[in-house]
């Protein structure tokens, strides 16, 4: 084989692995962009490595997942609570999310405290706190 094909598919190769590499290194992943059916499946897989043994804050969940899909906020007695929905299963083609199309993420303060089905049900339980 003659050696200038090797060496030109060796620099090939070599120009790959160099773009691959900085494409990794510095693409920052936007589930906004993404399909609605890929950005249900990585909000599913980011919201099962939760774990309350390593509290997460609102903001590096905003940070990751991106912009909530739905979300409520309010004063309590406990200090100021908000729910955000990340949409993880589909439902119904109308071009609009629901809540049950939603997985709620709780938040007293800035820390995550509860998600799943009963996250919005503590939410709504939270008595409000009315400041002049």
């Amino acid at each position: 084989m003659n050696p200038k094909i090797i060496i030109n598919i060796l620099l090939g190769i070599g120009a790959y692995a160099i773009f691959v590499t900085v494409v990794l290194m510095y693409y920052k992943h936007n589930p906004e962009a993404m399909p609605w059916d890929d950005r249900e499946v990585f909000n599913r897989k980011f919201i099962a490595g939760l774990s309350l043994d390593n509290p997460v804050n609102k903001n590096s969940v905003i940070e990751k997942l991106g912009s909530p899909d739905i979300s409520e906020a309010k004063k309590s007695t406990s200090g100021n609570v908000y729910v955000l929905f990340y949409r993880t299963q589909h439902v119904t083609s109308d071009g609009n999310t629901t809540e049950d199309e939603c997985t709620a993420m709780l938040f007293k303060g800035n820390q995550l405290v509860a998600w799943g089905e009963n996250a919005y049900q503590q939410y709504k339980e939270q008595q409000i706190t009315i400041s002049n």
